[in-house]
């Protein structure tokens, strides 16, 4: 069971994110909720690369390692972060464009989008 218990957390933690997208409706709530989703696949990307007693992929001369742990999983990390900031940037200047126009951020009373 404790074995799983990460993989349930960044479950949840994936969930709640995806819950706030959907329900609520304040621009910003929703940035947050998508933050959150994103850092939970981030979270579940790194657990799948961890092994238990792993060491480090360094490969030396004369040394054979059998257990070692996965870097890719790491690197895409690292990828989706910075991208998942560029995205919430924009998101977040889109919002404020919203604001100038509408004067608010709930999503309901703003009728009228013409694109």
């Amino acid at each position: 069971m404790f074995k799983y218990l990460a993989y349930i957390l960044c479950l949840t933690l994936f969930f709640v994110g995806l819950y706030g997208i959907i329900v609520k409706k304040n621009l910003f709530k929703i940035i947050i909720s998508f933050i959150i989703m994103e850092n939970a696949l981030n979270l579940f990307f790194i657990l799948l690369g961890y092994r238990k007693s792993a060491t480090f992929p360094i490969f030396l001369k004369n040394i054979e390692q059998t257990n070692i742990v996965d870097p890719v999983p790491q690197a895409l990390v690292l990828t989706s972060i910075v991208i998942g900031l560029s995205v919430t940037i924009l998101m977040v200047a889109i919002a404020l464009r919203i604001y100038e126009k509408y004067k608010t951020f709930d999503i309901t009373e703003i009728k009228n989008l013409k694109g």
